[in-house]
């Protein structure tokens, strides 16, 4: 075998389920009270594109996704759009918003950690919520991934080598960053509270793959959006 394949899995407390859904909706409401209509749309349409792929792809096409202890398509719905929202949102907000990147950071790094914990500890207290085991084979398709991946920094290398102005330039190490920083946080939390189990070598590869293949498009949408933005100010109100 010249890659071994990584199996990441999750054994979580279903109250674990319930908890997020609540952290979800209130994240959702601050972005419509503070008008970040956005960050709402990006996630949205990430927890979308999440159940997609996750359901559609992993659990139906490929066989790959096993969920153990509750409905697959009502669990992995949950799933996906509880990633799906949070990766989606938190990149988008990270270069729109530079100067709150601390505080939108630590709110969900903070919150994957507590949450974790505190139904890890439901769960000891009551019998109540059910145990949910899931886990992922990812040898069919991780190379698919690899491939988006080197093609989205191929393309942001290639715009900085061949960029007319300093303004034309993609930030990569911010771009990195992000694309680094939301999946390892999330593995991170996962492995210290022992929801999962996978070890280091799942937590490096799914810190380097999965989450980070999006951050180059994700720049791309918010460039794409910003440089919209700023052509509609310039017009006169009569033609916006």
């Amino acid at each position: 075998m010249f890659f071994q394949e990584v199996i990441p899995n999750r054994t979580l407390n279903g109250s674990y389920w319930l908890l997020d859904c609540f952290f979800l909706a209130g994240m959702m409401v601050y972005f419509i009270a503070t008008k970040r209509y956005m960050p709402l749309l990006v996630g949205l349409l990430g927890g979308l594109l999440y159940f997609v792929v996750d359901y559609g792809g992993f659990y139906l096409l490929l066989g790959t996704r096993k969920v153990v202890g509750a409905d697959p398509f009502y669990f992995l719905l949950w799933l996906s759009i509880s990633y799906g929202f949070t990766n989606m949102a938190w990149m988008y907000l990270w270069f729109s918003e530079p100067k709150n990147r601390l505080e939108f950071s630590f709110l969900i790094i903070m919150w994957w950690f507590s949450v974790a914990i505190i139904s890890n500890g439901i769960g000891r207290l009551t019998d109540f919520f059910p145990t949910i085991l899931i886990e992922r084979g990812t040898g069919s398709y991780h190379w698919v991934m690899a491939v988006f991946l080197l093609l989205g920094y191929l393309i942001l290398i290639f715009k900085n080598l061949h960029a007319s102005s300093p303004l034309e330039r993609v930030p990569l190490l911010s771009v990195l960053a992000i694309g680094l920083l939301v999946q390892f946080s999330w593995e991170a939390c996962l492995l210290i509270t022992g929801i999962r189990r996978a070890g280091f070598h799942t937590l490096i590869v799914n810190s380097l793959m999965e989450t980070n293949l999006g951050a180059p498009y994700m720049y791309l949408i918010y460039r794409a959006v910003a440089k919209r933005k700023k052509m509609l100010e310039k017009l006169p109100q009569d033609q916006v």
